[in-house]
């Protein structure tokens, strides 16, 4: 009996480790066994394409009370599935198709991977366009790359709308999880005594909008579900139509218990080979080549290119060369940033498939003669009063400074004394107060800001003299720096100051928040600084 027993525990053990790679049938549902060393065992339901179950290396990692789906989830779809061999190597395939997209999932065999990508010929009316784990907090509490910053579990109190909470005296949000585009690798959840790290990792967006300074929920743990997101498109800060009848991906869903994977490491180009709608294998692509100048080395040289079918970007050497993506053909706008102050934009870019196309961008800021300047024209409020914070917590958050009108003398006060953002009923105006040797005569005052909420610009007075109040900016239907957001159309402002408006010795510029619309504490009007410069 004890022999038995022994030799049937000894079964079940290698079942579990030498697992059998393919799909299954079970009720309404498909099993698929990834037949890899470190077991990975998913449940796909065959009227929705919902993954239901999660199991991996035996462990139920599939959150009970929702599950892991595109959107809010599908409804229902046709569901196809079945087995492809490419270039040797086996692969379960599922197919999702609904009226608007095309849904794919990918196991190769051995890997503990679910590959994704989805084609879609318009915006799902299910919800956003992203790709949502909903997996057990219980096993999975951890996020990376943030930390504690997006886990709201155990709030308190909510700050602000349904998604900003405050948990041990600090506000979190799912929006605190947020990286650039230009600098994502993977966004993962993990935990356990065994720490298993499941994570998102996405090759080049190039079919999401936004460009390469765009930046979405990552992950949340919400309580009952630690939540793991991919999102590809959204209302979040919105500034770029929708790309449609394109894919968007491959993508992964990774599985891993030797810490976190690399972006770089990963190779989705075998679904060159598995028939999936949109996909353009490298084979077919082109490539930008050439030189970005007259950005200062102090910042970071960023090249751009997009049309209504695909963005890239890439970072320039410290001499300016450059080399694009592997591209899709077509005819492309390319844009160079300072950082992410845009100073060049050039159309017609051509990009053929097999050929590279060379195409050089040089800055089109002109020299000046500055009289002073506070922060730098880098797209960001970089090194201003709570830039150092605001991605990560709400402006109501204790740790931030103060938010207080502020004076800030040119020459002696310090940079993060002057506030990244302007909020109109919270700490407005902000005045600067300086000195000049002699009568400058006409000159500009520019106000280079990033993001605007609720219709908010700049008016300056100038000593005695009030300048022109701004027209509205273009609206973008979202909460900004409270959410961590300060990426919009990066309104700049130049205010022409008449000849015998500033004086010899002492000066006083005023800037206000103005709109015409109104709010309460920090969903007040605001607008967020870039820089401020006066010049002649």
């Amino acid at each position: 009996m004890m022999l038995h027993l022994f030799f049937l525990s000894i079964c079940v053990f290698a079942s579990s480790v030498f697992a059998a790679f393919g799909f299954t049938k079970s009720g309404s549902n498909y099993v698929i066994d990834a037949g890899s060393s470190n077991t990975l065992v998913f449940t796909v339901t065959d009227s929705s394409c919902d993954i239901t179950s999660i199991k991996y290396r035996g462990t139920e990692l599939q959150d009970s009370s929702g599950r892991t789906q595109l959107s809010s989830g599908l409804g229902s779809a046709t569901v196809k599935i079945e087995s492809v061999t490419a270039s040797s190597v086996n692969y379960v395939k599922v197919t999702c198709t609904t009226s608007t997209l095309t849904h794919y999932m990918v196991v190769k065999e051995g890997e503990s991977n679910i590959y994704l990508a989805t084609y879609i010929k318009e915006e799902p009316s299910v919800g956003e366009l992203r790709f949502i784990a909903r997996l057990k907090s219980s096993v999975l509490p951890e996020e990376y790359p943030y930390g504690k910053v997006s886990t709201t579990t155990g709030s308190s109190s909510t700050v602000e709308g349904s998604d900003v909470f405050v948990v041990n005296g600090e506000t979190r949000s799912k929006f605190y999880s947020s990286t650039r585009f230009i600098d994502k690798d993977a966004q993962c959840v993990y935990g356990g005594s065994d720490v298993i790290h499941v994570c998102v990792l996405a090759p080049h967006p190039e079919s999401s909008s936004g460009g390469p300074f765009f930046r979405d929920i990552e992950s949340n743990n919400a309580g009952a579900a630690t939540n793991l997101y991919w999102y590809m498109n959204s209302g979040h800060v919105q500034t770029e139509a929708f790309r449609t009848n394109v894919l968007h991906g491959p993508y992964i869903l990774t599985f891993s218990r030797s810490g976190v994977p690399k972006l770089s490491d990963s190779d989705t180009s075998f679904f060159s080979g598995l028939g999936v709608t949109g996909y353009v294998a490298e084979s077919g692509r082109g490539y930008v080549s050439g030189t970005a100048s007259g950005v200062p080395s102090s910042f970071q040289i960023v090249v751009h290119w997009y049309n209504s079918a695909a963005q890239y970007w890439t970072i320039a050497s410290s001499n300016g060369a450059f080399t694009s993506p592997a591209m899709k053909p077509g005819t492309y706008t390319m844009v160079l940033y300072q950082g992410e102050f845009k100073v060049a934009t050039a159309t017609g870019v051509s990009v053929s498939a097999g050929k590279t196309t060379s195409k050089s961008i040089a800055s089109t800021l002109t020299s000046r003669n500055s009289l002073w300047k506070i922060g730098e024209y880098d797209g960001q409020p970089t090194g201003f009063l709570n830039a150092d914070k605001f991605l990560r917590m709400h402006p109501s958050d204790s740790r931030m400074t103060a938010w207080n009108p502020v004076t800030y003398t040119v020459g002696s006060s310090s940079l993060n004394q002057f506030p990244m953002a302007l909020f109109q009923n919270v700490n407005n105006p902000v005045t600067i107060k300086f000195n000049l040797k002699s009568t400058p005569g006409a000159a500009t005052l520019r106000i280079a800001t990033t993001l605007s909420f609720a219709g908010s610009r700049p008016q300056a007075k100038v000593n005695s003299w009030t300048g022109p109040a701004p027209s509205a900016p273009t609206k973008i239907d979202s909460r900004g720096v409270t959410r961590g957001a300060y990426r919009g159309y990066g309104e700049v402002y130049d205010v022409s100051i008449p000849s015998g408006t500033l004086v010899a010795g002492d000066n006083t510029i005023t800037i206000t928040s103005i709109s015409g619309s109104s709010g309460t504490t920090f969903l007040n009007p605001n607008f967020i600084f870039d820089a401020v410069e006066l010049f002649t």
